[in-house]
C-alpha cells in the first residue's frame, strides 16, 4: 500500500505541474478586449458559469461532476498546447497530442486519483453523458460570450465565418437548447455588426 508521504509528494508534484496551465494562452480576449485569457482563467470562468447556469441544462446534471470536469479538461494543454477552435490542421493531431499529455500528467498522481481524472477527461471528450454535454455547452458558450463582449475582436482578427461557429457548435444544443439559442442570437448580431462573416451553413 502506498505510504501517506509518497502519496502527498505525488499530489504536490502534480499541483506544481498544473501551475503551468496559467501560461497557456488562448485566442479569446477578455471581455474588455485588452488581452487574451489563459487556460486557468477560462477553466475557472466556465466552472462558475456551470453553477450559475445549471438550470438551463437539458437534463438533470451532477453539478460537482460537471465542475470537476471543467476544472481539469484543459490541463492536457500544458503539453499539447491550445488548439484554436477553427484550426483545421491542428485539429488533425489534437487527439494524439492530448492523449499523450493526459497519460503523462494524470500519471503523476496516485493511481486512484490519476485514473479518476483520466476517466473524467475521457468522459468530457466523448460528449455522451448529461454532464459532458452540459460541460461542453459551457466550454463553447464562454468564448462566444467574450467575443461578443469584446466587439468580435478575435473573430475579426481570424476572419471567422458563421459556418465555422455553427460547425463547432453542432452538438451544443444537445446540452442546452436555451443557451444555444442565445448563442445564435449573438452570432446574428455580430454578423450585422460585421464582426462575423455571413455564409451559408449546411
Amino acid at each position: 500500500m502506498e505510504k501517506r508521504e509518497e502519496r502527498l509528494e505525488k499530489q504536490l508534484s502534480f499541483i506544481l505541474e498544473i501551475d503551468k496551465v496559467k501560461q497557456i494562452f488562448r485566442q479569446t480576449y477578455l471581455a474588455d478586449g485588452e488581452r487574451k485569457e489563459n487556460d486557468a482563467e477560462h477553466s475557472w470562468h466556465i466552472a462558475l458559469m456551470a453553477i450559475l447556469l445549471k438550470e438551463y441544462a437539458n437534463e438533470e446534471v451532477d453539478i460537482l461532476h460537471v465542475v470537476t470536469m471543467l476544472l481539469i479538461h484543459d490541463l492536457v494543454e500544458i503539453d499539447a498546447g491550445d488548439t484554436y477552435a477553427y484550426d483545421r490542421e491542428g485539429e488533425k493531431t489534437k487527439r494524439e497530442r492530448e492523449v499523450a499529455a493526459a497519460k503523462r500528467l494524470f500519471g503523476m498522481l496516485p493511481k486512484d486519483q490519476g485514473e479518476y481524472f483520466r476517466d473524467l477527461w475521457e468522459e468530457f471528450e466523448a460528449w455522451e453523458t448529461p454532464e459532458a454535454k452540459f460541460a461542453h455547452v459551457m466550454d463553447n458558450c464562454q468564448p462566444l460570450f467574450l467575443n461578443d463582449a469584446s466587439d468580435g475582436k478575435s473573430w475579426r482578427e481570424h476572419g471567422v465565418k458563421k459556418s465555422q461557429i455553427y460547425r463547432r457548435n453542432e452538438k451544443t444544443g444537445n446540452g442546452s437548447t436555451v443557451i444555444w439559442e442565445k448563442m445564435q442570437e449573438l452570432v446574428q448580431q455580430n454578423i450585422e455588426k460585421g464582426n462575423v462573416q455571413d455564409n451559408q451553413y449546411v
